[in-house]
Parts: structure tokens; sequence; C-alpha cells
């Protein structure tokens, strides 16, 4: 089969970038879209053109890196896998198919279809941790986790912070992604010393990397190849409105002093 591509190349995030268009050489129906990347590389590099520049790492569906746009939609036309999960029997020989990079005022352009997602690491060193030492495992296995509630927090911890949330979201909000972050955290008995200090944290952190607000029109569930459910959100809602009520616990603590 053979594909026309539609791509986003963009030297840097200073640059004005454009659609150029390439026709692939010939491919095989079930090599990933990744892999489609390379073959349409090697072709450039061999006639002396620059390569496309997109992110990868695992190529499993683990690490998120994989983060395209594909005719409109992050990760591509299935739901519940990542880009490079999706292969190129998804689509038909001859199909157009548009390539962009995740779009938010916080992901800005690093070249082609890199995004500068580090706003997602500085949300997760504001609050996205634990003090408590649990030590060795068998110590920790020893702690009396509701099955329930653990299962919950498992299906938090899904998240693989690849973004797509934010890039389908109308208001670019990472709101899915930091409920998730912070809700497998506090559902364990290991995040409750912090529980509320890690929401208001988060969610104040998310705030000033420019990430929009969320209006719940539920497009960044549909899109997470994880599944990540919109219950996290409602449940760091009620953690953040707890925190402003009761205030930072070191201020307090200072106060009293």
């Amino acid at each position: 089969m053979k594909v026309t591509l539609k791509v986003w190349r963009q030297k840097d995030a200073q640059s004005p970038g454009r659609f150029v268009t390439y026709v692939t050489p010939e491919l095989n129906p079930n090599m990933s879209f990744l892999e489609m990347l390379d073959v349409v590389n090697e072709d450039l590099i061999r006639r002396g053109e620059e390569p496309i520049a997109f992110d990868h790492d695992c190529r499993e569906g683990i690490c998120g890196t994989c983060s395209l746009v594909i005719n409109g939609k992050p990760h591509g036309p299935h739901r519940g896998v990542t880009t490079c999960q999706t292969y190129m029997r998804s689509f038909k020989d001859g199909d157009t198919i548009v390539i962009e990079p995740f779009r938010a005022r916080a992901f800005p352009v690093i070249k082609d279809l890199i995004v500068d997602r580090s706003a997602l690491d500085r949300i997760m060193w504001a609050g996205g941790f634990i003090s408590v030492r649990t030590g060795s495992a068998p110590d920790a296995n020893t702690i009396p986790v509701p099955k329930d509630v653990a299962e919950r927090a498992m299906d938090a911890a899904q998240c693989i912070g690849c973004g797509a949330c934010v890039a389908a979201c109308k208001n670019a909000s990472a709101m899915l992604f930091v409920a998730a972050k912070i809700s497998h955290l506090g559902l364990l008995p290991q995040g409750q010393p912090e529980r509320y200090r890690r929401a208001r944290a988060m969610i104040e952190q998310m705030d000033r990397e420019g990430f929009g607000a969320c209006t719940v029109t539920g497009s960044c569930e549909a899109v997470c190849p994880k599944g990540v459910s919109l219950e996290f959100i409602a449940r760091m809602n009620r953690d953040y409105a707890v925190a402003l009520l009761k205030g930072d616990p070191i201020q307090r603590a200072a106060a009293a002093i």
C-alpha cells in the first residue's frame, strides 16, 4: 500500500511551520504507524532531504512518548491505544493522512512533531510524591488496603502522561492527567498525610504552566490510551476544595509557633 502524508514541519518554536506533502514508498499494511514514519525517513535521507522529527521510545504503549495527532485525533483513529500501537492496516491504500504535533500553549514545539511536555514533569515535582517510608516490599504488603480502593488506585496509576488529554481538550486542560496522578496516591494509605496539600500544590502548578480550565466535555477520557475516567477529576476537585478550606498545614503550624 501507499498513502499520502501531510506532515507538520517546523524548525523550532520561534519559526513558522507548515504542512509538507509526502507520498510514501511501498508499505506493509501490518507495520505500525511509527515504522511507517521510519520508512519515510529512510527514503528522505536517501534523497538528501531532512527526516521528519518525531518522538518515540518503548513502542509498546507504555511510555507515552509517541504523541501525534493523526487526522485530527490524538494517537489516531482507535480508542485505547497509543500512536505506536496504531497500524497501517487501519488506513486504506491511497488514503491521505494528516499528521500534527500535540497543540497547546504549554506544549511548545521543539521540532516538527516533537513538543516539550516538561510542564507535566513540573506538575509532578510540585506534589506527585509521598514522604512516608513504606520499607521493603514485604513491609509495604502488610499495610491493609481494601480491594476496591487498590483497584481504583491502579486505574488512576495507568496514566502514562502522554498528554493526549491536553491535545484533545478545546481548552488545552491537563485536568485528567493531574487528577490521575493525585488520585492514585491519594487513594492509598501512604498518600494520606499529604493528600490535600498535594492536590492544592499540583493544581496550582498546573495553572502556572498555562493549561486551560476543565469544562467537562469528556474529550480527554475519549482519547486517553489507558481509559482513565473522568471520575478522578471529580475526586480531585473534592480534595482541592478541602485543601482550600483547611489551608496549608505548614503555614498553620508556623503560625501556631
